[in-house]
């Protein structure tokens, strides 16, 4: 296909796989930063998103199937997307699922759709991935083909999610309906270590946060944080049941399967932060995050023994020293969960964008968003004030 803009012409062509693109041409557009370094994240990358695929965690099946975009000009490439088509809303995080459900009872089909995401990850990340240089041709081409190709094959809608917040703007400009959700980020604001974020507290916060540190110690063993190199085939096997127990909890089946774990020690370990438990020499619990070049990102955790505040220690607290150690500026530690406000972590927007085929329903849907931000807005501002930090002198007081 070919976007609309005719100076200059743009190509874009859809990829049922990543093994028909180089890995140097599709980073060169998802992670240029990469080169004298690490990349802003890891999730865009050809490496982590060629992994879903070779292990079979995407892909026929799965309800997420490969329909990468890229566009090239003069023959060169110059923009890429990850591009999905979904037979289901699982592994997303922004939840359309009343959608689903009205769209269906007025009469029409929901599934098939199309999803720009990087699966399983809620986090934020640039998501129409352009090369430097060419980023308002590239992005344009990037929206326009995406809404061509979707437009084409008669799915519902197109999704954009977790994009970073410029991208939800530009989208929104091209003629996208912007929807905005909320998380929980910690910010480090450079704290020398541990008890320099405790002393930005209030006092009770603190307190409550040292007996959780305590408790958790107390579980009887060892935690180790590991990286690269450190991380061995074992802790794999280990991590594996941590993951299947906490799938069967939530999700029933887990995303992942066993072999892109096997694939991530091959290719992944180098972006890696992982936490384990261990008592009596045998690994109990973990916590899998992601390295990036600016912030920790906390994806998995799972148990097989149940033990008082370990899980707060090994997902939030462990992250926070890590990221205070590799002056890191930020840990994002996934989707939802008001708890971790307690815990130092603050809510914060996030950006997603749609578009809807038909017209009429587009509009509810418009209509629907606009309420959901001024609530989101809402939600975070009185969410903020009760956050765990110092405000004046009261708050020291017992």
């Amino acid at each position: 296909m070919t976007s609309h803009d005719p100076t200059p012409t743009i190509a874009v062509n859809v990829l049922t796989s990543l093994d028909q693109i180089a890995q140097a041409d599709w980073d060169a557009c998802a992670c240029p930063e990469a080169a004298d370094g690490r990349a802003n994240d890891p999730f865009t990358t050809w490496r982590f998103l060629h992994a879903l695929e070779a292990s079979g965690s995407v892909g026929r099946g799965t309800g997420w199937e490969p329909h990468h975009l890229v566009a090239e000009q003069d023959g060169k490439i110059i923009a890429v997307a990850p591009l999905y088509a979904k037979g289901h809303s699982q592994g997303e995080y922004i939840f359309d699922h009343n959608w689903a459900h009205a769209f269906d009872q007025a009469g029409g089909r929901y599934y098939p759709k199309l999803q720009i995401a990087v699966p399983f990850t809620p986090a934020t990340g640039r998501r129409f991935l352009v090369k430097p240089g060419h980023e308002v041709t590239g992005l344009s081409a990037l929206v326009q083909g995406a809404v061509q190709f979707a437009s084409e094959n008669g799915v519902s809608s197109l999704h954009a999610t977790f994009c970073t917040e410029a991208e939800a703007i530009a989208g929104e400009q091209m003629g996208l309906m912007r929807r905005t959700s909320q998380q929980f980020h910690w910010e480090n604001n450079g704290y020398a270590d541990f008890d320099g974020f405790l002393s930005s507290l209030s006092s009770r916060k603190r307190k409550a946060i040292r007996k959780e540190r305590r408790t958790a110690q107390e579980f009887g063993g060892d935690i180790r944080m590991l990286t690269g190199a450190q991380i061995e085939p074992d802790h794999w096997d280990a991590f594996w049941r941590f993951y299947q127990d906490t799938g069967a909890r939530k999700w029933a089946t887990p995303y992942l399967t066993r072999a892109f774990f096997e694939i991530a020690h091959d290719t992944l370990k180098d972006d890696i932060a992982l936490v384990i438990a261990e008592r009596g020499g045998t690994p109990i619990a973990g916590a899998l995050n992601f390295i990036g070049r600016e912030t920790l990102y906390g994806r998995y955790w799972g148990c097989i023994e149940d033990h008082p505040c370990l899980h707060f220690e090994l997902c939030y607290y462990q992250a926070i020293d890590f990221a205070i150690a590799r002056g890191l500026k930020r840990v994002e530690a996934g989707a939802q969960g008001e708890h971790k406000l307690a815990r130092g972590y603050l809510p914060v927007q996030t950006h997603s964008l749609h578009w809807i085929a038909d017209r009429g329903f587009a509009s509810a849907v418009e209509r629907y968003l606009e309420e959901e931000r001024r609530a989101v807005g809402e939600d975070i501002e009185i969410l903020t004030a009760y956050g765990p930090f110092r405000k004046t002198r009261r708050d020291e007081q017992p």
